[in-house]
């Protein structure tokens, strides 16, 4: 059985929802032989990370950055297992107020230089998460 690790800071309501849905999108009942994991940043360890086969990062867009418990996250795992999780799979989805692409630009580095692997566009949703379109639906699955 493959492990899919939801490595996240919620630190908003908006935020908050966008989790929901990517816990309910990775448990949807076609989806066999994947165990999901769910930790939030700052709890998240190295150990963690070597376990899973693939990843999904969350976070809020901060000052144009990724969230700081998610960076801590980061900062805590890339020189245990630099050499170890090469080539495995990745999503990414980001909430901002009015803009996310520094947020973004910050996680894709950091995923560059451990040699991960993006499966699915980055989802990247601003201002009030508009739960009649149900735009969470965009949420990368990961298979």
């Amino acid at each position: 059985m493959s492990t899919l690790l939801v490595v996240h800071h919620t630190s908003s309501p908006a935020t908050r929802e966008l989790l929901e849905a990517v816990l309910k999108g990775a448990h949807d009942p076609d989806i066999t032989g994947v165990e999901v994991r769910h930790v939030p940043a700052l709890s998240a360890t190295a150990a963690d990370f070597l376990a899973a086969d693939g990843y999904l990062f969350g976070t809020s867009a901060n000052f144009g950055y990724m969230s700081g418990a998610l960076k801590h996250f980061f900062d805590t795992v890339y020189y245990p297992c630099l050499d170890e999780v090469a080539g495995r799979p990745y999503g990414l989805w980001v909430h901002g107020n009015n803009d996310t692409a520094g947020a973004v630009r910050s996680v894709d580095k950091i995923v560059t230089g451990l040699a991960l692997q993006q499966a699915a566009a980055t989802v990247e949703i601003t201002g009030p998460i508009d739960t009649a379109n149900d735009s969470t639906n965009s949420v990368p699955r990961w298979p």
